[in-house]
């Protein structure tokens, strides 16, 4: 009798167990065939990583492209400032210091909606007539108003109104890194675009020719080739950065890397042409080499960036203001100045009669020296 208890309440318990079992499995099938999408929209509806990089550049391309002009140049006037070929920067080389008919292409942008056209110098020193080509295929016959050749810049007038403009950027604001557009007319191929990063800021490749030249150029990547002098450099939000002016090369085509003069140092000499014919610069009146580890210990000093003031000029703004030889320049209005090229800038960008806080480092002392600018 116990036995037969004992097989019944086994079989009991067994019967519990398939129906829960049972039970269980139906439950789960309920479940799964359920659809449970609702979890996977909340997942995806949470919000992206952001970045600063544009998945791509057609904003910026549309905004920039209107504004840059295709330039053609004839003359017969003496040869541009174009350097020798052995060196490795060298202007675009569809320009004209490479032409024997006098004749070049360049780009320019167009800075001002009545007409105003900026380029670079030697796209048109050597020109008497110039031609200037919208992106819509207007043409015109343009106005020298003024160049310079120390900083390579130069400003066109055509009679037309209501043009597109591009907005201006901050260049001292741009950082190494950076994505950046150049627009231009490489090889007459109209209004091209091409991308690449900032690869440095504040080069000096020794280019321009002459005593007084200033060189701060934006080191890029992008693509850029004969044509594109006088094109424009942008920003993500097609804003203008600088002038595309030269390229490192050893054989007359892009290889890597190419040069833009800030904007920041171009509206002001541009502001200048266009006010006064010319450009109205102010000088420091200092001759000056950049600091090293090695001129460091020479001078038993602790700095190994900066500007050491080698030569006062007679009756310089230096002069007047108290600076010395053998001060080392380490600041200029509260910017930090590491290289010739920023101070060059910095003096370039600054107007006769400006007054700038110039910090120096007077034989281990820091002094704060106000100099008032004057005209050479």
């Amino acid at each position: 009798m116990r036995k037969f208890l004992s097989l019944l309440a086994a079989g009991f318990m067994g019967a519990c167990l398939a129906l829960g079992l049972g039970w269980y499995m139906i439950k789960s099938s309920q479940m799964l065939d359920q659809p449970y999408n609702a979890s996977l929209v909340k997942n995806l509806n949470v919000a992206p990583h952001t970045s600063n990089v544009p998945f791509d550049f057609k904003k910026a391309a549309a905004e920039a492209t209107p504004s840059v002009v295709h330039i053609r140049a004839k003359g017969n006037n003496k040869r541009g400032s174009g350097n020798d070929r052995s060196n490795r920067f060298r202007y675009f080389p569809d320009d004209p210091f490479w032409n024997p008919l006098r004749e070049g292409s360049g780009s320019g942008v167009i800075y001002s909606s009545d007409g105003y056209i900026i380029t670079n110098n030697h796209v048109i020193e050597f020109a008497d007539e110039i031609e200037v080509t919208l992106s819509d295929n207007r043409i015109y016959q343009a106005t020298l108003i003024g160049h310079d050749a120390t900083t390579d810049l130069a400003v066109l007038k055509i009679e037309a109104d209501n043009l597109p403009q591009m907005q201006i950027a901050n260049s001292d604001q741009l950082e190494v890194g950076e994505w950046v557009l150049a627009v231009g007319n490489p090889f007459d191929l109209t209004s091209t675009v091409t991308a690449g990063i900032v690869s440095a800021k504040g080069r000096n490749i020794e280019l321009i020719e002459g005593k007084y030249a200033i060189e701060s150029f934006i080191q890029t990547d992008a693509s850029v080739n004969p044509g594109n002098s006088g094109g424009a450099l942008v920003d993500v939000n097609g804003h203008l950065l600088g002038i595309n002016t030269a390229i490192a090369t050893r054989n007359g085509s892009f290889q890597g890397y190419a040069f833009a003069i800030p904007i920041n140092l171009v509206t002001r000499i541009v502001d200048d042409i266009i006010k006064f014919g010319n450009y109205q610069r102010a000088y420091l009146g200092v001759s000056v080499v950049e600091m090293d580890s090695e001129l460091a210990k020479e001078m038993s000093v602790d700095i190994t960036q900066g500007v050491l003031i080698e030569e006062i000029v007679d009756g310089g703004s230096a002069q007047y203001a108290g600076l010395l030889p053998q001060d080392i320049i380490i600041e200029v209005d509260q910017r930090p100045i590491l290289a010739a090229t920023e101070l060059q800038e910095i003096i370039g960008r600054a107007r006769v009669g400006d007054t700038l806080n110039i910090k120096v480092n007077r034989k281990g002392q820091i002094k704060n020296i106000p100099v008032r600018l004057k005209s050479k």
